[in-house]
Parts: structure tokens; C-alpha cells; sequence
């Protein structure tokens, strides 16, 4: 029987809404000892204030990701079994990853994600930019041969582009000014592709540099990062992150670099992982058939933890 080697992997794509994931949050367990930690950390009670909030990556929202996501693998943990050796949390999930892995108190996680989204909507209030005016948009079943054909085009038009994040060979997240994003659509369909979410400002841009600056100017200054505690794959190279300042400059460093998944995926190939628990509210991850080709995937969302499960079958080594 072949060894299992399992690794944890948090969702790259969030927030969700209230609709979707509040039930978890009410009456699982693990769920609701993290809503009761983050909201005695915040002051004000977390599940009534997002229960209150509109769709979208409100302060509120984005705490609310974090909280699910290390929720769900808890529960992996307890009623599935999950031990994992290694972790990763690309995008959105490194903050989840920053508390899993030991590398900040769960507590200052949540206090830092209230503080990014509080100074990211002054900074982006404060006036036009060239990220206020930019977009990423996530496209799929885009081939990259196809990709750099409409890219290709755009260059040759005048018009910026970057990919910023690579995530199967035809998932990508690509990042230009808002007037172009239309037509952008339109060439990605005439190919096959399909355009799926739009996200303004752009995210993982170097549109985004002064931002970058502000946030480890001020936000992250106001933290103690730690090295992780257990072996954590960074998103932006696919390398290992063993001390405290590689956690803090990867954490960092994602607001402008891309994530390059692949890196990520052979980083787990080389270490012998077998299985990858996904945990958290997912959308994306699940569906990366470089994934699916070379592991077996084990879903631990909010769904999946508010249903009966049977004795614990997912265990490292067994």
C-alpha cells in the first residue's frame, strides 16, 4: 500500500458571503470557537457583523474567510483524520497559512486582516491611481498557447497586461486597465475560454507597488512574524518558507507578485505528497486538473463540515 502523505491547502479565492458559509459558522463547532476568539480579539461580535454585511471583500468579510478556512481544518483534522506535513496558502489563504503554520497568533491573523482591508479602502479612497483604475480578471478552459495569442494582441494594441497568477495550463488571473477588460472577454470566448470573476483593483499587480510599500510600512510593522512551525510552501516560487523574514517578505510580496501554482505543485511532487486536504470555503483549487492528474484531492469546506462524517479514514502513514 502506498505511504500517505497528506498536505494542507487553503482556499486562493475568497470571501464568501453570509449565505453561504453562516450556517457553518453558527453551528459547527470548531467554527464557532474561531468566531468566538476573533470576535473577542476585534471587539465587536463577528457573526452578527457579517451576518449584516453585503457581498464582497468588506473588513468584515475578509475576517470571516480566514476564520472558515482555519475552522474547516480543524475539523479535518478531528473528524477526518488529517495530519499533514506540509501546508500552503496561496493568495487569500496566506493569511490562513500564517496561522496554521504557527507563524503569527490566530488572534493578530485576524487583528491583520481587519487592519489590510481598513487601510487598503483608505488608500484606494484617497483618489484615482493606476490601480484604481486597473482590473484582474480570473479566465479558464484558456489554454496558455490561446492566452498569449489575445495578450499578444494587446501589446501589439498598446494596451498593458500581466499575468498575475498562473494556475493551471488554462487557469490564469490577468490584470489590465478596466477600459480593456471587455474586449479582453470577448477575444478570451472566441477562443473557448470562459471569463469567471472580475476583481477591482487589481490584485497581485505591480500596479499595486505603493500599496505594497504602505501595508509594510505600517500594517505589518505593527506585528511580530515568526518562522512556521511546520514546513510551509511559499505561492510565489514554489520554495520552502523556513524563517521569519520569508514568511514576512512572502506576505508582503503577494500584494505585487504573482502566484505561480505549478511551482507550488512541484514543490509537493518532490517532497512525495500524495493528497491534498483543501480546506476552507473553495472555488478554485479543487478544480486545477494538475491537481486532480497528481493527487488525490480531499474537500473540507463548510459543506463537507456540516454533514455526518464516518470514523476517520484520511490519515498520514496509514
Amino acid at each position: 500500500m502506498t505511504e500517505q502523505r497528506v498536505a494542507i491547502a487553503f482556499p486562493m479565492i475568497g470571501p464568501t458571503s453570509f449565505a453561504e458559509v453562516g450556517r457553518f459558522m453558527a453551528i459547527n463547532p470548531f467554527a464557532r470557537r474561531r468566531v468566538a476568539l476573533a470576535s473577542a480579539a476585534l471587539g465587536y461580535p463577528v457573526l452578527s457583523a457579517f451576518q449584516r454585511t453585503e457581498d464582497g471583500y468588506t473588513e468584515i468579510s475578509q475576517v470571516a474567510f480566514v476564520i472558515n478556512s482555519l475552522a474547516a481544518a480543524d475539523w479535518a483534522e478531528a473528524a477526518l483524520g488529517i495530519t499533514p506535513e506540509i501546508c500552503v496558502g496561496p493568495s487569500f489563504g496566506g493569511r490562513a497559512l500564517a496561522a496554521y503554520s504557527g507563524a503569527l497568533p490566530f488572534e493578530d491573523v485576524i487583528r491583520l486582516t481587519a487592519e489590510l482591508a481598513r487601510e487598503e479602502l483608505d488608500h484606494f479612497a484617497a483618489g484615482p491611481s493606476a490601480a484604481t483604475t486597473s482590473v484582474s480578471q480570473l479566465i479558464v478552459r484558456t489554454p496558455e498557447e490561446a492566452l498569449n495569442d489575445v495578450l499578444g494582441k494587446m501589446t501589439e494594441r498598446g494596451e498593458w497586461q500581466e499575468i498575475s497568477g498562473y494556475f493551471d495550463h488554462d487557469v490564469h488571473l490577468v490584470s489590465m486597465h478596466e477600459n480593456c477588460l471587455e474586449s479582453f472577454k470577448k477575444e478570451i470566448r472566441a477562443h473557448g475560454g470562459y471569463a469567471l470573476t472580475t476583481f477591482q483593483p487589481a490584485v497581485h499587480s505591480h500596479v499595486l507597488e505603493p500599496l505594497r510599500e504602505h501595508y509594510r510600512n505600517t500594517v505589518y510593522a505593527r506585528f511580530s512574524i515568526g518562522a512556521p512551525r511546520i514546513p510551509t510552501i511559499s505561492d510565489l516560487d514554489g520554495a520552502l518558507i523556513e524563517t521569519a523574514d520569508r514568511m514576512r517578505s512572502t506576505l508582503v510580496d503577494s500584494v505585487t507578485r504573482p502566484v505561480h501554482w505549478g511551482r507550488v505543485t512541484k514543490t509537493l511532487l518532490e517532497r512525495g505528497i500524495t493528497t491534498i486536504c483543501v480546506a476552507g470555503p473553495d472555488h478554485l483549487v479543487h478544480r486545477l486538473s494538475s491537481l486532480r492528474a497528481n493527487f488525490e484531492l480531499i474537500p473540507a469546506g463548510p459543506d463537507e463540515a456540516t454533514r455526518p462524517v464516518p470514523s476517520p479514514r484520511h490519515r498520514a502513514g496509514s
